[in-house]
């Protein structure tokens, strides 16, 4: 019974929402029904981002390693965000405010038009909307609450997520510099650090037996950040003695 109840939600959502976004260069709305399987992770964004002069917001363009395109934000929060789904290897295609979600509360029209939505590796897609837990109000929830509700109907998954670790975002911030894959162009130098680094040893104790330190450490800082290296970026920031080693079992 419960599972038959389940699968009349699922059903009902799929018509209860629509979906406005960007196809062929044109703004198109459609019911969820319909709608769900497009690309999102490929359409342009469905409004412009907002640049507030005086503001506290900030908004730009990163430029993602994973799309080889630029991604809007509109907070340092989106940024950092977008730089730990840039990192993710299990995040395949990322699109910002991919699409407005349009439904009805019972007393009025809503839409909501979430930050980023993600193709993961498995095909499946992800919604992914950007707010601190102290910005969150009963307008804001509501509003997640039925974009949930949408992507449980198309089996896409939601996640509301706030500021990250400042450990971890210190030390993702600082190998997103060396994101692009220029910073790997030293397939010598990249093999004899994967050597190096198959019994764990201190950073810059490792990078010094690859070579010059000028032109060896680009390239460890981008294997660090595509994880063909690995180390502990959660509990303390880069430093020369953060232990190094390569994927285990690879």
């Amino acid at each position: 019974m419960a599972g038959e109840l389940a699968d009349t939600c699922a059903q009902s959502a799929l018509d209860a929402f629509e979906l406005r976004f960007y196809e062929g260069g044109v703004q198109v709305r459609r019911s969820l029904r319909v709608s769900w399987n497009a690309c999102f992770e490929r359409v342009d964004p469905v409004r412009a981002f907002r640049w507030s002069k005086g503001g506290g917001s900030y908004a730009g363009w990163h430029w993602s390693a994973t799309t080889a395109g630029h991604v809007g934000y509109e907070s340092w929060l989106e940024r950092d965000r977008l730089i730990l789904l840039d990192a993710d290897p299990d995040v395949k295609g990322i699109a910002s405010q991919p699409f407005w979600l349009h439904w009805h509360d019972g007393s009025r029209k809503r839409r909501h038009a979430p930050d980023y939505f993600v193709r993961l590796a498995d095909g499946r897609g992800r919604v992914v909307d950007v707010r601190a837990s102290d910005q969150m109000d009963e307008t804001t929830a509501d509003a997640f609450e039925a974009t949930e509700r949408a992507c449980r109907a198309v089996g896409w998954e939601f996640v509301r997520v706030g500021a990250p670790d400042p450990v971890l975002m210190a030390n993702m911030r600082w190998l997103s510099r060396y994101r692009r894959s220029r910073c790997g162009r030293r397939p010598e130098v990249a093999e004899r650090l994967v050597s190096i680094f198959r019994e764990p040893s201190p950073l810059l104790a490792g990078a010094a037996r690859a070579g010059d330190l000028l032109l060896v450490l680009p390239v460890l800082f981008h294997l660090l950040w595509i994880r063909t290296l690995v180390t502990d970026v959660t509990s303390q920031l880069l430093a020369a003695d953060s232990l190094v080693q390569t994927v285990r079992g690879e």
